[in-house]
């Protein structure tokens, strides 16, 4: 999301609702993946938060009036329009989105949005009666077909003591969508298979054999695919991951339920990425019941797991096939010998015993290592950049 957002300039339409309050924290998110945010206010929000919150925060004068702010020496909004890489409003008000629909330029915010050429992402947030009101329904349709953005509002309790779909999403939620519709769609009609996680093994109902990873380079990757317009499966061992958004999820325990998921979607993916850190063994028996302490000295038998990389570089047709190689040394040597063994068209190699790059990382150092002996070495730098990246080299290989 950093590497989408970063020296990008957002405009934050803010609207007249409880929910301004969100659109502080939503300035702050933007800030922080690398957006420079400039502000524009209806004068109904300024009943809920000052526009002096935002100008300390933002670091710019807030617009709020056609006229008379700050910084207007030539025509402020119309300058904002022309500067703006992606627009969002966050309140949009019943009243804002109605304005958009039909052309409507009475204040600062409404005048700035029939100027701008840059995206836009519209979030609805209002009492549930209002959202269901088969006008705003029919004003959001308009907009949609006029190539806005939506995203949806969430269900719950409102401000007003009504339940039901209305409240403005979580800043993390419209962060993540604004970064998807930033994104070039260059996957789109390309079905893409992640697997991503750990398998736990059970030695009885309370044990089990596992490692430590945490998803979070499988999930990246499958959230920079579906940014790309990409139709993503995920399957997933256990984490402690939201799911990513536009991304179908299948969940698994083991070894064994991570092949069959994957054997059971892999003729229907044009790519498939296997970041998983799969249990090469498991129990050759589990106990029905927990396993009481007793003597000094327990052995516990194992049997190999299905090598899954392995199967399916044997099954693949004309799928592109990625693997990880996670060592903690000799890794050219290891992450090539792997790549040839298992009929890989590219692996993923990184040594997750150096700072930055192990399990739980949010950064990552790692080594493409391709089927034609070409080795690239990226820098560290952030997972969902290495995930991007990874992409690229993907549809490289797809041509």
């Amino acid at each position: 999301m950093t590497s989408v957002l970063k020296d990008k300039t957002i405009l934050l339409g803010v609207s007249g609702g409880i929910a301004v309050y969100k659109s502080v924290e939503l300035l702050r998110l933007l800030q922080k993946a690398g957006a420079r945010v400039r502000v524009i206010m209806t004068e109904n929000a300024k009943w809920f938060v000052g526009p002096t919150t935002f100008e300390a925060l933002s670091g710019q004068p807030v617009c709020s009036d056609l006229f008379r702010d700050k910084g207007s020496g030539a025509i402020s909004h119309i300058q904002l329009a022309d500067q703006t890489d992606a627009v969002v409003i966050a309140p949009a008000t019943a009243n804002v989105i109605a304005k958009m629909a039909h052309g409507i330029a009475d204040d600062a915010l409404s005048t700035f949005l029939l100027a701008v050429t840059a995206p836009v992402v519209v979030c609805p947030a209002m009492n549930t009666h209002m959202y269901e009101n088969p006008a705003t329904r029919r004003n959001l349709e308009i907009l949609k077909s006029d190539g806005r953005h939506i995203v949806d509002p969430a269900s719950g309790e409102l401000a007003c003591g009504t339940s039901g779909a209305g409240r403005l999403p979580e800043c993390e939620v419209i962060l993540d969508r604004i970064a998807h519709f930033l994104t070039p769609k260059d996957m789109t009609g390309t079905n893409v298979l992640v697997t991503a996680g750990p398998t736990r093994e059970p030695i009885d109902p309370v044990r089990y054999i596992s490692n430590p990873s945490t998803g979070k380079m499988g999930y990246a990757i499958a959230r920079a695919a579906e940014y790309r317009g990409a139709a993503v499966t995920l399957v997933t061992g256990p984490t402690a991951l939201e799911d990513p958004r536009g991304v179908r999820v299948i969940k698994v325990e083991t070894a064994r339920e991570m092949a069959e998921a994957v054997f059971d979607r892999m003729d229907m993916a044009q790519v498939i990425i296997k970041s998983a850190a799969v249990s090469d063994y498991s129990p050759a028996e589990a106990a029905p019941h927990k396993i009481k302490k007793g003597a000094e000295r327990m052995t516990l038998t194992l049997e190999k797991n299905m090598d899954i990389l392995f199967e399916l570089g044997r099954r693949k047709s004309n799928q592109v096939l990625v693997g990880f190689a996670a060592e903690t040394q000799s890794l050219a040597e290891n992450a090539q010998a792997k790549l040839a063994a298992k009929n890989l068209d590219m692996i993923v190699g990184n040594l997750v015993n150096q700072p930055g790059t192990g399990f739980g990382a949010d950064t990552n150092r790692v080594t493409f290592f391709f089927r034609d002996g070409t080795r690239e070495e990226l820098a560290e730098m952030d997972k969902g950049l290495v995930a991007h990246t990874l992409l690229d080299r993907v549809l490289n290989l797809s041509k």
